[in-house]
């Protein structure tokens, strides 16, 4: 059961051929045997998924079953989930138990999808390899040597070795697309605002976005239609009717516009990876499309003004976990200076600290011009370069991450060289809009991802983009050998 799509599960629960139940069992076995190996879960709730799946067996029993009612899911450890650990993958929130539900795992809920667990992360979603969890790194299912990307590495790696059907990430500044790239699945990331972050634990509020991650865009697509829509709760949320996705996905792609930028085939590029996104290309020229070369000229200013912009709203934003309000405390402490300077320094991780020390200093007196403003102009400056794209192009592609999926410790000392692997990721969350990554080939045995652009809530075309060339191709049917 596992090797089929979330659709195509679907589908044979509505035949009957296989009860909610029975599938849940598959998965939680799944999970016992292989994931050992990948450390791809922090907590699984085993329990709960079986009588969530009764009470799904029952709807469809009762003929009130959707499309997703049944199916497995497991939500990245960075939503709130009512009486289950939500960490963050950090030693600040390990034992905290939420007490409500984060509004993406309550939709999923009401879907009738079964929760299988939390899966492991990046450091409150600081990372581009999965390596800063206090839990320890996730493993890669094609190669256990080498990383899964990050932050949502648990999520690609257990949805990758289909120890379940589809997961949620979140996306900061490639945290879905550079991890499914890296594993061989597809990851959505939305338009800012078309996904609720409520419930969601913040690293940087105005770049944050959940999004889905399965095997395939048309799984992806029957996710968002869930998960999408106006939250009252979450003030970032628009307000904007949710398009059927799954619905949209048979039109062609004759007329498409692709627009390749120049800037995303230069140097840094490993040639395999780009050897892989041009035979992409080529498919999609016979599929009808048409691909017009554009320029992203402020593209290079994306990594150095995401990391002025993140850094200062983490900071802000995790400023909450003090020991007093929220997270760990240490023991014994002096008074409240030493409660607040041994609670931060010993629940926070290395790279969670670094990027707070960033953006405290680029927010602090005589720096916030220099740097938090300036960086927010070249900001506006790289959302303007895609604006004048979209006028000249439907979709812009090109490759998701720099190079395959490199090894465990290979730049977990060289925070710089980590912070590239999502170099051609980050603006597009500079400038809210949506992104998704497809497998499209292999670079030394090792997963490649095409990345696709589109335009402000524009995911209906572009997941069928997704889906026409899935269609025409097998890569998204590879599975890593021993899973």
């Amino acid at each position: 059961m596992h090797t089929k799509t979330l659709a195509e599960l679907s589908a044979g629960l509505a035949a009957g051929e296989f009860t909610s139940v029975e599938l849940t069992e598959h998965f939680l076995a799944r999970i016992r045997q292989h994931d050992g190996r990948l450390n791809s879960f922090i907590t699984v709730t085993e329990e709960q998924a079986l009588a969530q799946a009764r009470e799904a067996d029952a709807r469809r029993a009762a003929a009130q079953a959707g499309p997703l009612t049944g199916i497995p899911i497991a939500h990245k450890d960075i939503f709130c989930t009512d009486g289950v650990r939500t960490s963050c993958a950090s030693k600040m929130l390990d034992p905290f138990i939420a007490p409500y539900d984060a509004t993406v795992v309550a939709r999923f809920l009401q879907a009738g999808m079964v929760m299988l667990g939390k899966t492991n992360m990046d450091e409150f979603a600081m990372g581009s390899s999965n390596e800063t969890s206090f839990y320890g790194p996730v493993k890669n299912p094609w190669d256990l040597a080498c990383v899964p990307g990050g932050s949502s590495g648990g999520s690609a790696a257990s949805v990758a070795a289909r120890l379940t059907p589809a997961a949620t990430g979140t996306d900061t500044g490639g945290s879905i697309r550079q991890p499914a790239a890296l594993c061989g699945i597809t990851g959505l990331k939305p338009t800012y605002g078309r996904v609720s972050r409520y419930g969601m634990i913040a690293f940087a509020s105005s770049l944050d976005q959940a999004g889905p991650m399965a095997a395939t865009a048309e799984d992806c697509a029957l996710l968002l239609g869930a998960m999408a829509g106006f939250d009252e709760r979450d003030s970032t949320c628009a307000e904007r009717e949710v398009p059927d996705y799954h619905a949209a996905l048979g039109g062609d792609l004759k007329g498409l516009r692709i627009g390749l930028p120049r800037e995303y085939f230069g140097e840094g590029l490993d040639s395999q990876v780009a050897a892989a996104v041009e035979t992409a290309i080529a498919e999609y020229k016979k599929l009808g499309a048409e691909v017009v070369a554009i320029s992203l000229p402020n593209t290079h200013l994306a990594v150095p003004t995401y990391y002025v912009v993140a850094p200062a709203e983490c900071s802000s934003n995790l400023s909450r976990m003090d020991g007093v309000r929220f997270g760990y405390r240490c023991e014994n402490p002096k008074d409240l200076e030493d409660l607040y300077k041994r609670s931060r320094g010993e629940g926070f991780g290395s790279e969670v600290k670094r990027r707070i020390m960033v953006g405290a200093y680029a927010l602090s007196s005589g720096y916030y011009d220099a740097y938090y403003l300036k960086a927010q102009k070249i900001r506006q400056l790289i959302s303007q370069d895609f604006t004048e794209a979209f006028k000249q192009v439907d979709v812009i592609m090109g490759p998701t991450a720099p190079s395959a999926a490199f090894r465990l410790g290979e730049k977990k000392d060289d925070p710089v060289a980590m912070y590239l692997a999502d170099i051609y990721t980050i603006a597009v969350n500079l400038a809210g809009l949506p992104g998704m990554s497809v497998p499209c080939g292999f670079a030394d045995g090792l997963p490649v991802g095409l990345q696709l652009i589109g335009n402000y809530f524009d995911e209906a075309r572009l997941l069928n983009v997704a889906h026409q060339y899935q269609l025409a191709t097998d890569w998204h049917r590879r599975l890593p050998e021993g899973f």
